[in-house]
């Protein structure tokens, strides 16, 4: 059951709580922290791993591809650290949680850095790249449930889609922070030595970033709505979490959430990956200018988040995510043929358009998937359905627009691929209640009073044997 009953009636809005804007900081530093390394492959699996990392005797496409199988492990890897970090999130804390996920995808960042190639030992290069993939996309996995959750409940009602859309900016701006990394060393270095061992200082790097991160997210705690219903949860032994309780208890909120994350994730590796290598293989674009074009982009994409989060709590969560899935449904159609144009002008517009429509979708997620479940279940409940859909939809959308590239030398069928997997979205976007304002203690006492009704149901059933 979803409960989408306004909390309050007034118009005014509510002061912003203390402590709000610090916790917003915290969570916004582990998001960029954590997303400067994984959308770090990303580039990285382009620019640089496919030609280090494989048999230079593959053709260009195929060691791309290869590559973009290794970034595809991370996702493989993500819903599982969803589901773990979301158990122990429900039952410990968002806090400790994010600090751990913070080091781990930093340690595994800074070991990528230091790995030998395929010519010094052959296969193992990329075993251990992937082996390492994998523990980033683990600990990314637990980081975006508990970011978000940490601020979505230190925020008033009236205004959770604005400041729970600021972790989401993290992202874009973990990405900006990436780009800019390689646009320095790219810029100061030869080709060669970029390749040679350029290319591994981004990777270090992620040490001295992840003890800022640490420490700044040392510095909040929990929201008082957690800390009660963990005391709530202790006192009832009967009450459960997790994500097999989430999913038996709350399937229409799980399978919703993933039909909202499908298509705009698909848009956004499409995007911010794939582009890369279209600009690169097909429209012939040095890296530096692509890089720079990847910038600005980011940096546009990172200031229309909170905008689009701001207006979803204005005019509701539903329009917002339905304008922004229809319009990427249909950017793959003249995106493409704008880039083909080959003026600067002309490609980076191309790109900023799709990271804005992505905006709309992206920023009204955290508060609507937030607003599906209840407190003692929330972070199993919200994990579940963003980490598992990335399986099937970003871990393979590049995979599938190169392959589609190869087979047809054509970027039509990639545009019906993003159009199909929008139409999906826009779908589940028409499935969901509109949760503008909601309580969350309103969703918690709700879930309460359905735990008591199972309880007597099943002490019914027990007697009736």
């Amino acid at each position: 059951m979803d409960h989408t009953t306004p909390a309050g009636g007034g118009s005014a809005a509510a002061p912003t709580p203390s402590g709000l804007k610090k916790v917003v900081a915290a969570s916004m530093a582990g998001t960029i922290v954590e997303w400067y390394e994984f959308f770090l492959y990303g580039t990285a699996a382009t620019l640089v791993f496919s030609k280090v990392f494989f048999d230079a005797g593959m053709s260009e496409l195929t060691a791309i591809m290869s590559a973009f199988v290794t970034y595809a492990v991370g996702f493989v890897a993500r819903p599982l650290g969803g589901i773990v970090f979301g158990h122990f999130g429900d039952k410990y804390g968002r806090k400790s949680l994010l600090q751990f996920s913070l080091v781990l995808v930093g340690s595994a960042t800074f070991l990528m850095g230091c790995l030998p190639t395929h010519d010094q030992i052959g296969f193992w290069a990329p075993t251990l790249l992937v082996t390492l993939r994998f523990i980033q996309g683990f600990a990314v996995g637990g980081e975006w449930g508990g970011a978000v959750l940490l601020v979505a409940e230190h925020s008033p009602n009236d205004r959770r889609g604005f400041w729970a859309s600021w972790p989401q900016a993290g992202v874009p701006g973990g990405n900006l922070l990436a780009t800019i990394v390689l646009l320095v060393l790219t810029a100061t270095l030869s080709d060669e030595a970029f390749l040679s061992w350029g290319w591994r200082v981004a990777f270090w790097l992620s040490a001295a970033i992840v003890f800022i991160g640490y420490y700044v997210r040392t510095k909040v705690s929990d929201a008082p709505i957690f800390v009660a219903a963990k005391e709530q949860t202790e006192k009832v032994a009967a009450t459960s979490y997790g994500v097999f309780v989430v999913v038996k208890r709350y399937p229409r909120g799980v399978f919703t959430a993933m039909g909202l994350r499908f298509g705009e994730n698909i848009m956004y590796y499409l995007v911010v990956t794939f582009t890369i290598t279209y600009l690169k293989i097909v429209v012939h674009t040095d890296t530096s200018t692509i890089l720079w074009w990847m910038f600005i982009a980011h940096a546009i994409h990172f200031a229309a988040i909170p905008l689009a989060g701001r207006l979803s709590d204005r005019i509701g969560r539903r329009p917002v995510y339905l304008f922004g899935a229809v319009m990427a449904g249909g950017w793959g159609f003249y995106a493409y043929p704008m880039m083909n144009s080959g003026h600067n002008t002309v490609i980076m517009f191309a790109i900023i358009v799709g990271l804005i429509y992505h905006a709309f979708m992206y920023a009204a997620q955290p508060a609507t998937m937030a607003e599906m479940f209840p407190t003692r279940m929330r972070y199993s409940g919200v994990s579940l359905g963003y980490q598992v859909t990335s399986i099937v939809a970003g871990s393979l959308a590049p995979i599938i627009a190169v392959g589609l590239l190869e087979k047809f030398d054509s970027s039509v069928p990639i545009a019906l691929y993003l159009a199909a997997a929008c139409a999906v979205t826009a779908i589940a976007v028409l499935y969901t209640r509109e949760s503008k304002g909601l309580a969350l203690e309103s969703i918690d006492l709700a879930d309460a009073e359905r735990e008591r009704e199972h309880q007597v149901t099943s002490t019914a059933s027990a007697g009736v044997k």
